[in-house]
């Protein structure tokens, strides 16, 4: 598997169901009066396709107050609460917009254990070139339904490495006004003391930190000084409304890795005696028993380690002790992840975060460190025995459909499993992140007991995948997609989790994939592998691959093109040039008249005319690819920050988004192959470009694209060949940076999938089945009896939570449902799960989302909402479903 998520260069500029009002952070930019574009004209419904993790997740949160609050950070997907009542996350960062993608990198997160209602985010994705903006503080008052930002004078690096270590921002549990931030890249110590709103360096911290982890790495990723990377706080050493007087801090630095403040910060020092040749990966308190404990690692992690030490300091005493639980010349990895019981404060767990092979390793100790035992244990090599079992039914791909050889297990413990919580209030629960999901379980105690605990995946609705291309065939699948790091999904259901990735040849990233248009089964992908072939064929629509062959001089995927019957091949690899092949590319040669590295594309109802793009100049083929010819046309965006398609079932119709803002910037369309183009007027800028079904009515199909229009950056559409758009997102559905891929989809008018990077594959559904009026009929009303249980489920100030069950009490089948209420107290729904909902004043009508609008008789279907409120929380005492009225339970 790949072992860097970075945000490439081509962007230099990893179910959450999404209906409804996620978090909004702040508005973007005002439009501009322009009569093309009509924002939000369109109700639509945004989801993910299910893949349920996919990524990295760092760090995992709970509040030491409040049972059940908990919150997850990724690296480059955002940061998730979680949902008890339904075991998943909700996305938090979603209305983070184009202009500020940076800020979907998560570097740190602290919730407040004096109001768990405040939880704060230190967002910024790269501390190099490569993320053009300053990192932000991110606060809220809300649990993340609603987000301030306070702007940060330097970078931070959600995605940088040392990323695992932490946690780098902190509220003091004492005077919660009271926050520190350790800052990498030399910035040392930060303070706020108005809760998150404004910062200023602690210019008295002595020092700055000075690990690399390459520093021979021109481009700044990995040669960045990794800084100031927890802040730990000692609360009995403070009362309630006044700032705790001692902290320990974390710095990046092998010789003086620990600093204690015990007047409230006003001074520091290091703390003496300590051990030295490591970086202290974490550092947890045990305040009931006076225990710092320490996991050191000789490397900033998350891929590397080769040494590691786990360590306790006795808060009254000044003793250290080495609690390894192995000697050190044993130790291949280094420690990270590590948690306290806080219900049995002797009870201290860790991780062995950098133990690729043949698994990760989980420690564990019920007398603060004294003796160890250890997740599984070798019988007789290469055999070995596990405390645990592990099920991933709800997420098989875990498997990487692999067949090891013993020790190797399948799935795995994990690997870079750099977060590790017991939760504070259940000593049976606990949760680690690895470099593809969380794991959890929760029936811990039976580590202790002698029987083995039971591990799932605990990641539904965090989606944190990248995505670099997608396409819904007209038949079959209705959606392929190509990923980083876990290589890409056909998916026949949305709403579920595919049962294994891309395999035979499993890459590591895949970079491009396309299908035959008029013979769709005939799919082909392109990607990353450390070794072995870098072309893969199927005809049976993605559900089996066979690898191809690779022409001399391939070093990465590049762009793959299908011709329309599926009889030749174009590729543009990396590493070599543009080849063609007849058949399923046993035999390939090189294509002339165009340059190494273009993007290439195939007309949909041609097989022999195939185009590319690279450096302004748009070039074709006639010829099955073997010879290509420049374009005389002008005016093209001259880099290659480009997309463009072809039109299916119109030969010679393409179109081409991209630019930059230092020139021209836009859509373009051609009707003669790519001899002539014409800019659309109204499309400022325009990064994607994709097709769906036409309108009722319509002679065109519909256009989709990542674009700004009308000043105002969004997903748009348009039902007439791009003469008017309508905004279908809003300012809460963002995703940070969505110029990779997009498509709609040919069979189902008003459905797109958008790609994301670090939110998976988000779709959005209209809620105008149509298009342009003129649609079907809409479902009949439901009839019969119908019975309602409303619950809530957790109150906080401002805000609540409830869980709703409608039932179907009658005789007939529902074939969709709209359930309507009055809220007795103003309450205003804020988010909603499972349902799509409008509110006028205090009434509410929520109603059936694409796939649960079928209610047999007999049955139910559930779904939940957050919501606001300004005082009394009074349950609503009426229910209709349609014109009648239902039972309230």
């Amino acid at each position: 598997m790949r072992r860097t998520r970075i945000l490439t260069t081509v962007l230099a500029l990893a179910a959450g169901l999404l209906a409804g009002s996620p978090p909004v952070i702040a508005a973007e930019k005002a439009g501009k009066n322009d009569t093309s574009v009509s924002i939000a004209a369109d109700t639509y419904t945004w989801k993910n396709a299910r893949i349920d993790g996919g990524g990295f997740v760092p760090g995992i949160v709970f509040n030491r107050k409040e049972r059940n609050l908990a919150y997850a950070r990724t690296d480059i997907g955002g940061a998730y609460r979680w949902v008890e009542s339904s075991k998943t996350w909700t996305p938090l960062l979603d209305s983070v917009g184009w202009d500020d993608w940076g800020h979907t990198g998560v570097v740190s997160l602290a919730s407040d254990s004096v109001d768990p209602n405040k939880v704060y985010v230190a967002a910024g994705t790269y501390t190099n070139s490569w993320d053009p903006g300053n990192g932000a503080i991110l606060r809220s008052s809300d649990r993340g339904a609603s987000w301030q930002k306070a702007d940060l004078p330097f970078k931070l690096g959600g995605n940088m490495p040392g990323r695992g270590m932490g946690e780098r921002l902190a509220v003091d549990p004492n005077r919660n006004s009271v926050l520190y931030l350790g800052a990498p890249s030399g910035k040392g110590l930060w303070r706020s003391t108005d809760s998150g709103a404004t910062w200023s360096q602690v210019t008295n911290f002595p020092n700055v930190g000075n690990y690399v982890a390459d520093p021979s790495d021109t481009s700044g990723y990995s040669s960045d000084n990794q800084g100031i990377v927890w802040v730990t706080f000692d609360e009995t050493t403070g009362t309630s409304g006044n700032a705790t007087r001692t902290l320990y801090v974390g710095v990046a630095d092998k010789n003086n890795a620990v600093y204690r403040s015990t007047d409230a910060g006003a001074t520091w020092s290091r703390v003496a005696g300590q051990p030295t040749g490591y970086l202290a990966h974490k550092g947890v308190l045990d305040a009931t028993n006076g225990h710092l404990y320490l996991s050191y690692s000789d490397k900033g992690g998350p891929y590397d380690g080769g040494k590691g030490r786990l360590w306790r300091y006795a808060t009254a005493t000044g003793t250290w002790t080495d609690i390894s639980p192995v000697a050190e010349a044993d130790t291949y990895y280094g420690f990270s992840g590590l948690t306290v019981d806080r219900q049995d404060p002797g009870t201290v767990m860790a991780t062995a975060y950098s133990a690729w092979w043949p698994d990760t390793q989980i420690f564990r100790s019920t007398d603060s460190g004294a003796t160890w035992t250890r997740a599984w244990d070798y019988t007789s090599y290469p055999n070995r025995s596990n405390r645990y079992t592990m099920d991933v039914s709800s997420s098989p791909w875990l498997t990487w459909g692999a067949n090891p050889s013993p020790p190797e297990q399948t799935p795995k413990l994990g690997w870079m499993t750099e977060a590790l919580e017991i939760d504070p209030f259940d000593s049976d629960r606990m949760m680690y992140g690895t470099g593809a999901t969380i794991y959890g379980t929760e029936t811990l105690g039976n580590w202790d007991s002698g029987g083995q605990f039971a591990i799932k995946p605990m990641v539904q609705g965090l989606e944190e995948t990248a995505v670099n291309d997608l396409a819904s065939p007209p038949s079959g699948a209705p959606l392929l997609s190509a990923l980083g790091d876990i290589g890409g999904f056909r998916h026949t259901d949305l709403t579920k989790v595919p049962s294994m990735m891309f395999t035979q040849p499993n890459f590591t990233t895949t970079t491009s994939l396309d299908f035959a248009e008029s013979t769709p089964n005939t799919v082909v992908r392109v990607g990353n592998l450390d070794s072995g072939p870098h072309i893969a064929f199927s005809t049976d629509n993605g559900a089996n691959w066979f690898a191809g062959t690779d022409p001399s001089g391939v070093s990465g995927g590049g762009t793959v093109a299908a011709a329309s019957d599926g009889s030749r091949f174009v590729w543009s690899p990396t590493g070599t040039g543009v080849q063609y092949a007849t058949g399923f590319g046993n035999a390939w040669s090189a294509s002339s008249g165009i340059p190494a590295g273009a993007t290439v594309e195939s007309d949909r109802v041609d097989p022999k005319t195939f185009y590319g793009f690279k450096s302004g100049k748009f070039y074709v083929s006639t010829d099955g690819g073997a010879t290509f010819t420049a374009s005389n046309a002008t005016g093209l965006p001259s880099g290659d920050s480009v997309r463009f398609k072809a039109l299916p079932g119109v030969k010679g119709d393409v179109w081409l988004a991209g630019g930059a803002t230092d020139g021209a910037y836009g859509l373009w369309h051609s009707t003669d192959g790519g001899a002539t183009w014409s800019k659309l007027s109204g499309v400022e800028q325009a990064d994607t470009i994709g097709f769906g079904k036409a309108a009722t009515g319509a002679s065109y199909q519909t256009l989709y694209t990542s674009a700004e229009i009308g000043g105002v950056r969004g997903i748009f559409r348009s039902t007439d060949k791009g003469a008017t758009w309508t905004r279908i997102n809003d300012d809460a559905h963002q995703w940070g940076w969505t110029g990779a891929a997009i498509t709609g989809d040919p069979r189902v008018y008003g459905r797109v999938y958008v790609a994301t990077n670090g939110r998976g594959v988000v779709y959005g559904d209209s809620s105008d089945t149509g298009g342009g009026g003129g649609g079907t009929d809409p479902d009949p009303e439901p009839t019969g009896a119908c019975a309602v249980t409303y619950k809530v489920t957790n109150e906080w100030s401002g805000g609540f939570q409830a869980d709703v069950q409608l039932s179907n009490t009658g005789t007939s089948a529902w074939t969709s449902w709209s359930l309507g209420w009055t809220f007795p107290n103003g309450q205003s729904v804020s988010q909603i799960w499972n349902a799509a909902h409008t509110q006028s004043g205090s009434a509410v009508t929520a109603r059936n989302i694409s796939w649960n609008g079928t209610v047999a008789a007999g049955s139910s279907v559930s779904f939940g909402f957050t919501g606001s409120r300004s005082g009394t929380n009074g349950r609503p005492t009426a229910f209709t479903l349609g014109d009648q009225s239902c039972t309230v339970t």
